[in-house]
């Protein structure tokens, strides 16, 4: 009996993810594919930051900007990537409960301070080309640490909330989760009682999280469209489409398919098309991302031959 009560007490410590094991045949290919991705996402980003550091004429609003959401991304992905990985490599599939405890409040978290940096990088842009007189005013290096710390500070915030109520709701007897990470829908599929009330806190949230930026996010490129229409130099209209073509492309890389995940009833989306479009933002975007704004980016390009410079007059001298 004590056998048996030790058993059951260590199955209800943990959690079953059950991921992609509806394709088993799928799975050695998705982690070959996954990782190489991840690897972007380490790789790609971490050049960012470090180059954003490193050259004095990236100390912008813009870049300061980009790095943060550059390390939010290399956060985001490490919340869930290297689980997923170790879970498509081995025949276990188990995480703790205090893990899945964690992992649900940080891609929670990451996520949702992700829409609001989003914002916050289209009203910098939109200060750069409505406001150019006034930008270092309305851009100061101090408000833009603050708008940082705002980012973060509302994401957390708002997944503290939600991850309190979820891991508050009674669980059945099983704990196999339908998804390959620990995110609040999946397991409030688990709960033995009624969760609308935990549905519709989460779909109001969202809707502030996602739809709220996003519509700041048109608005401000609604207004950056029609300053551009009026510009007459040519050199500034590529620059400006270069940089806010950029930050358009990775908005909507972002916010499609977050929309497509938390914006609908549980019920009107199927599970296993859930994943694939949950594997699409948190695999693929935060590789992308360095690619979208430093490809045909003459700042980084020119950053680039600095750093260059320096490395090989560094090495003659020595």
């Amino acid at each position: 009996m004590n056998g048996d009560g030790k058993k059951n007490a260590t199955s209800e410590a943990q959690f079953v993810l059950l991921g992609f094991s509806d394709w088993p045949q799928l799975e050695l290919v998705l982690f070959v594919v996954i990782l190489m991705f991840y690897l972007m996402t380490l790789t790609g980003n971490l050049f960012i930051i470090i180059l954003s550091y490193l050259d004095s004429h990236l100390h912008t609003p813009m870049y300061f900007f980009l790095s943060n959401l550059s390390f939010l991304d290399l956060c985001y992905t490490t919340s869930s990537i290297p689980q997923l990985l170790v879970n498509l490599w081995g025949p276990g599939k188990t995480i703790s409960y205090t893990g899945c405890m964690i992992q649900l409040y940080f891609v929670l978290a990451l996520g949702s301070t992700e829409c609001v940096l989003l914002m916050v990088m289209s009203y910098d842009r939109y200060a750069a080309v409505c406001r150019p007189l006034h930008y270092t005013v309305l851009m100061h290096p101090r408000f833009c640490h603050l708008l940082a710390v705002a980012c973060w500070v509302s994401g957390f915030t708002n997944s503290a909330l939600h991850s309190f109520f979820t891991f508050l709701v009674p669980l059945c007897g099983h704990r196999q989760v339908d998804h390959f990470f620990c995110e609040v829908p999946a397991l409030l599929r688990l709960s033995c009682v009624d969760t609308r009330a935990n549905e519709l806190t989460l779909m109001v949230t969202s809707s502030i999280f996602v739809l709220t930026p996003l519509i700041l996010i048109l608005s401000s490129y609604g207004a950056i469209a029609r300053a551009v229409l009026r510009m007459q130099s040519t050199t500034g209209l590529q620059k400006v489409f270069g940089t806010c073509g950029a930050h358009l492309m990775v908005v909507s890389l972002f916010f499609i398919p977050a929309m497509c995940i938390y914006l609908q009833p549980p019920s009107g989306k199927s599970q296993d098309q859930g994943k694939f479009i949950a594997l699409f933002y948190t695999v693929v975007t935060p590789s992308l991302n360095p690619l979208i704004y430093t490809l045909r980016n003459k700042d980084v390009r020119g950053a680039v031959k600095r750093l260059v410079g320096e490395l090989e007059q560094g090495w003659n001298m020595a």
